[in-house]
């Protein structure tokens, strides 16, 4: 058989909430009482004096406003008992306090914001946790606003989990809607606070860059997230590459190297799955490479070019130099080029000589010569005719 339990009395269940939850529900039980003193004033004017519902209402008002426009008044001596009584003794009383409460609470919304504990009613959002050791502000700058640069994720909120600004987020963050929140991701309080369940994308930043040991910081947080069954939205930094595996094994959706300086790979692992996988390896210089030849080019379209070396297993052409000495990216792929530079992605350990492409390109030449040779012999026979 239970044990009789008492049922917590008001006093106890307050001490229960936080400072945000109290000053809400005395807000709530004050507005209650204010708006019972409201219809009983009105209710017993209608009673008393001679007045309509509306103009009782309208005395009731006035009277709680202070306004005192003299255009209504009570007459009778019970009337005007009340209105002293029920009116100025307790209606004004009541609604001094709510104005009270109301700007404390505004101050105390405004402090825990500032030192970042506020919990935000957030969904579908971007939580980032954990800020760079060095340069936090221009790297949460520049994120946001490269995420804020791609369709469909112009408004999107951006909070960060961050044990840095206790004394709340520099001007120029605030300025583009960053939020922030002081905590901990190893701390599940934390991660419920920033609302980690409802979130569009978690970005797990390292610690410190430069320091292998904090990718086991890192794990503790991808491994609660994997446990609430969230890996599949987070994109972690991963100092160590042998470290990868592990985070791979909790299901985490996208590992990367943390690059300080390019922001823009962790945005591309977010807004474009898969693509920071080409930008990171542009960086890490191990299995592929952007690589400059000095080669004439002419007689060539765009498009020609780009197949000459994918068909000689060279690389992927990404841009060509022009006599100008500017690097043309994305040029028209039927237009002709002339230029006196190519930019090729090769392979680190097979970096072509200058010599393979010259080659290439001019066994596309006479290729394309001759194709188009047997094109115009072509037109011009005869086709053959049936008597």
């Amino acid at each position: 058989m239970l044990p009789n339990r008492r049922p917590l009395n008001p006093e106890h269940q307050l001490a229960h909430l936080p400072m945000s939850g109290i000053i809400r529900h005395r807000l709530k039980w004050l507005f209650t009482l204010l708006a019972l003193l409201v219809v009983f004033q009105t209710l017993f004017l209608f009673a008393v004096e001679d007045l309509t519902i509306f103009e009782a209402f309208y005395l009731t008002s006035t009277t709680l406003a202070t306004v005192g426009y003299g255009d209504l008044s009570p007459q009778t001596v019970v009337g005007r008992v009340s209105t002293i009584v029920v009116m100025y003794g307790f209606g004004i009383t009541l609604l001094t306090l709510i104005v009270s409460d109301f700007i404390e609470y505004r101050f105390y919304k405004r402090e825990r914001i500032l030192t970042g504990r506020w919990v935000y009613d957030m969904k579908d959002h971007i939580i980032i946790i954990n800020t760079p050791r060095q340069g936090g502000e221009q790297y949460f700058s520049r994120i946001a606003s490269q995420i804020r640069a791609v369709p469909n994720y112009e408004t999107i909120p951006i909070q960060i989990l961050t044990q840095q600004f206790p004394n709340g987020l520099p001007p120029e963050l605030r300025d583009v809607g960053l939020t922030h929140y002081h905590g901990s991701g190893s701390d599940p309080a934390a991660l419920k606070a920033v609302h980690a369940g409802d979130a569009r994308h978690i970005l797990l930043l390292a610690a410190d860059e430069t320091d292998p040991a904090s990718d086991s910081l890192s794990f503790d947080i991808a491994h609660r997230l994997s446990e609430s069954k969230l890996a599949s939205r987070v994109t972690v930094e991963v100092v160590s590459d042998e470290n990868r595996p592990r985070f791979k094994a909790l299901g985490v959706s996208t590992i990367i190297r943390p690059v300080r300086t390019y922001p823009e790979i962790i945005v591309r692992a977010v807004v474009s799955p898969g693509s920071e996988k080409v930008l990171e390896d542009l960086f890490n210089y191990q299995q592929d490479h952007p690589h400059r030849y000095e080669i004439e080019l002419d007689d060539l379209t765009w498009a020609d070019i780009v197949s000459a070396l994918i068909r000689h297993s060279i690389g992927t052409a990404l841009a060509y130099i022009d006599h100008n000495d500017e690097v043309i990216c994305h040029p028209e792929p039927t237009k002709e080029v002339e230029g006196k530079g190519l930019i090729v992605l090769v392979k680190s350990s097979e970096t072509p000589e200058v010599e393979v492409l010259e080659e290439a390109l001019d066994g596309y030449r006479a290729f394309m010569a001759k194709w188009h040779a047997m094109q115009k012999n072509s037109e011009d026979k005869p086709e053959d005719s049936f008597t």
